[in-house]
């Protein structure tokens, strides 16, 4: 175990990685630009290539999580509702706390079938991201400011277009906007004071513009709403670092089902729910934290090998010209190309820094402030 342990944190081996999710991430989104043709010839078409080949991608990242890291992932929640799961349209409610929140949103979706069609309402900034942002774009993912009076019509046709869509979707909602600091939740607690709100321990106050406009734009596709509270045991700190790293962690998610038609239509009465359901979240965030667990039965979802398949048959696809070409490089001894290689070496390592950069906590986020403090809903 501790050779295991080692292995997973030598450089080289994450650089490579690290590459084959690059190079195939570029591939990939050429194929995608390909499929655009198919648009105005068969769309359902165009959307059941493209959920596969985000799938390839994506897979890639969950594979990190449960075969590299090992990270567990335990539901509470009842077999009724896990009976639903990748069965119908739903919009997923989720706690923002964390590094890798967004991954373990991920292992949820690909263990339930729905990875490659899942969807998120992403800040614009991501789009200009390579790889995430345009393979987003290719899969319809909407896009935002965070202006409302410029997303508007934006949001309304994005969500709109997704109503006849082929594969059973899952809409995740980040509803606190942003990740949680100190600094940004006693900022919320303002907010939440001069608007006469319940205070939050544990959560931002959520802004419910964007799930009530979800909400709304999905009526009629969408069946129920998951109400999903993250937490890790022991008081872990996960990040992806630390999963690169291959860290284990132990993470636990509390799983409530709530049927749409039990969700008011009315925009301020759907608002009024939302904040009882962070309530309620908070609660569970408190119980957690005392007792270990949430209440409520378990559920231990299996991982499918597809991810680790996935996996192997990039690595063997990249990995084997890669390696020829450096034993070419390093027989050959020319100067010129042993230090072009390594320079690339050093972009590649930079490059792949960045990209896990976009999930740290202290570099991610809005600017929560005052400007939020007017605008926050």
């Amino acid at each position: 175990m501790a050779l295991l342990a080692y292995l997973k944190s030598l450089f080289i081996l994450q650089l490579l990685m690290g590459f084959v999710f690059v190079v195939s991430g570029l591939i990939i989104n050429f194929i995608q630009l390909c499929t655009c043709i198919l648009w105005p010839i068969n769309k359902q078409l165009y959307r059941r290539i493209n959920c596969r080949l985000s799938y390839s991608l994506w897979s890639q990242l969950v594979m990190l999580l449960e075969w590299w890291s090992g990270t567990e992932c335990t539901l509470y929640t009842d077999q009724a509702t896990v009976d639903k799961f990748g069965k119908e349209h739903v919009i997923v409610i989720l706690n923002h706390n964390f590094e890798i929140d967004f991954l373990c949103g991920w292992t949820m979706c690909e263990r339930f079938g729905v990875l490659g069609s899942s969807k998120v309402l992403a800040k614009h900034e991501l789009l200009k991201v390579p790889l995430i942002g345009w393979t987003w774009y290719f899969l319809e993912i909407v896009f935002c400011k965070r202006k409302w009076e410029e997303d508007r019509k934006t949001v309304f046709k994005g969500l709109s277009r997704l109503k006849d869509y082929p594969e059973y979707m899952w809409f995740l909602l980040y509803c606190e906007g942003t990740r949680f600091t100190e600094q940004k939740h006693q900022i919320s607690m303002q907010v939440a004071e001069s608007k006469g709100l319940p205070k939050l321990k544990y959560h931002l106050l959520p802004r419910t513009k964007g799930f009530t406009t979800t909400l709304q734009c999905l009526k009629g596709t969408v069946t129920a709403v998951y109400d999903v509270t993250l937490n890790f045991k022991d008081n872990q700190t996960p990040t992806l670092l630390g999963i690169v790293n291959g860290k284990k962690y132990k993470a636990d998610m509390s799983v409530r089902r709530f049927p749409v038609e039990d969700i008011p239509d009315d925009e301020k009465e759907c608002a009024s729910w939302l904040h009882k359901l962070y309530q309620e979240k908070d609660a569970l965030q408190e119980l957690y934290n005392k007792e270990g667990k949430f209440p409520g039965p378990t559920v231990i979802p299996s991982r499918r090998p597809w991810t680790l398949l996935n996996f192997l048959f990039w690595a063997t696809l990249l990995l084997s010209p890669l390696i020829n070409f450096a034993c070419g490089v390093a027989v050959s001894g020319s100067p010129l190309l042993i230090i072009g290689f390594i320079i690339f070496l050093i972009i590649a390592s930079i490059a792949i820094r960045r990209l896990i950069g976009v999930t740290e906590v202290k570099k991610t986020g809005s600017s929560y402030g005052n400007q939020e403090a007017k605008k926050q809903n």
